[in-house]
């Protein structure tokens, strides 16, 4: 049987803790900072836990 193969979008985005929880940038944190106020560009630089939701699909996509 051949392997699965990991979604390579998906690996770009998500990374899977030790624990096994799936984490995911926020939204915007990625360039024109300067239109940012400094507390909004701190508070986008922290990853946070992608929603239950989302979980069961994302882990299918990484291959777990």
């Amino acid at each position: 049987m051949p392997k699965n193969k990991t979604h390579s979008g998906a690996k770009k985005r998500f990374r899977v803790t030790g624990s096994g929880k799936i984490m995911r940038e926020r939204a915007n944190h990625v360039h024109k900072f300067h239109e940012k106020s400094p507390q909004h560009a701190r508070r986008l630089a922290n990853d946070v836990l992608v929603s239950k939701a989302d979980t069961k699909k994302i882990k299918k996509l990484l291959g777990r």
